[in-house]
């Protein structure tokens, strides 16, 4: 399904705190927008939103792909020789690893006490061009624990993001379990998921943008048979019909096979399409206006919860009382903090039936090495 049908929403003015209950982690998924293509301001929507979920008690707050300064939505709608200057733009609004953004969620989560996991897109001093795909896990304590780069930008991400390395193929070590994050495409990587599963991973995040487009705004050129593409009479897909990439069901699909082979609970943080994104990103098309409508009509990223077999976990939001609470399965068109509550034992029964890093795996046949070199481009002596 391109779309999900929520069921219905239920509100109550129960107490939301955890009580006495300290096995369980809250988790808060932010499904926001960023401030398109600016870094600071994006910055201070971060920092506001890490102290909401930290007022909702979370101990984990959780941010979608690239969320500083956005994600790179014009590469999907427009020939390469026609990005120059939103390349330009997004080179200019990146962020270093060691700059006064990412700091600045650092102060946050040390000031609240939780761990932050945050999207951005790098820069990175010894170019004024080459860029990352990149996500942090800050500590409470506000250290970077995780400083993880895409391994592979997928399709026409390779316009603007560099490839990574196994650096950040790491997880966390945290009081409210062990977290680890990928970044989009990357969860269809089966060695990369299960090197985060041989770590002990309880939390897998999986960070996703809010749109994904592989098809132009009015379908297919007519003359595909021509180049002798979908010349099959027998083709039938969703894309030979032009409905595009099922980014929404794939997303799924792939975090929960992670979650229910490595028992672990799954966080799908997506981010928001804002109306102002979708214009920016049209802007300079022959029709800016209907392409951006376009854009705005596409399935949304879906913001969800996992358990340890792969179920969807239906999370809750805060109404405008902070005594309210509404239960809901995912967030997807409209903006807000999705949260859950997880109990760590939880990842333990599974694993005794199938530990697929330990006693379920057969450690004498199969062998896996990662690198975990951070690349650099001179080796100084």
């Amino acid at each position: 399904m391109f779309e999900y049908s929520p069921s219905e929403t239920k509100c109550s003015s129960a107490a939301v705190s955890m009580g006495n209950n300290t096995s369980l982690t809250r988790i808060a998924a932010c499904h926001a927008s960023p401030v398109f293509l600016d870094a600071k301001e994006t910055t201070k929507k971060a920092v506001s939103l890490i102290q909401e979920a930290a007022s909702h008690d979370a101990n984990i707050v959780v941010f979608p792909e690239s969320y500083i300064p956005g994600f790179p939505i014009w590469s999907a709608l427009r020939a390469p020789t026609e990005n120059h200057r939103f390349f330009r733009k997004m080179a200019t609004e990146s962020v270093f690893v060691d700059g006064e953004e990412v700091a600045a969620v650092q102060a946050a989560a040390k000031q609240h006490g939780v761990v932050v996991s945050l999207g951005f897109s790098e820069k990175v001093r010894y170019s004024s061009a080459t860029l990352f795909n990149a996500n942090v896990l800050v500590g409470a304590d506000g250290r970077i624990l995780v400083h993880h780069r895409k391994l592979v930008p997928t399709f026409y991400e390779k316009l603007t993001w560099a490839p990574g390395d196994g650096h950040g193929l790491a997880v966390a070590e945290t009081p409210f379990g062990k977290v680890g994050a990928l970044i989009c495409g990357e969860n269809t990587n089966p060695l990369a998921l299960y090197t985060m599963t041989a770590q002990g991973e309880q939390i897998h995040v999986s960070t996703w943008p809010a749109v994904w487009p592989t098809r132009p705004p009015y379908g297919d050129p007519p003359d595909l048979d021509i180049l002798n593409i979908a010349s099959s009479s027998k083709r039938d897909t969703r894309a030979s019909r032009g409905a595009g990439y099922d980014n929404v069901g794939a997303n799924r699909t792939r975090a929960a096979a992670h979650c229910f082979e490595a028992k672990c609970f799954g966080v799908l943080c997506a981010g928001a399409l804002s109306e102002d994104a979708a214009a920016l990103a049209s802007f300079g098309s022959s029709d800016p206006d209907a392409v951006a409508q376009w854009l705005l009509s596409l399935p949304r990223g879906a913001t969800m919860f996992l358990d340890t077999t792969g179920t969807l976990l239906p999370g809750f939001t805060f109404a405008s009382s902070d005594s309210e609470k509404c239960v809901t399965e995912f967030l997807q068109k409209d903006e807000g903090i999705l949260y859950a509550d997880v109990d760590l034992d939880d990842c333990i029964e599974g694993k005794q039936y199938h530990d697929l890093a330990g006693g379920y795996q057969r450690l004498d046949v199969f062998e896996l090495k990662v690198d975990r070199t951070r690349r650099e481009p001179v080796t100084f002596k």
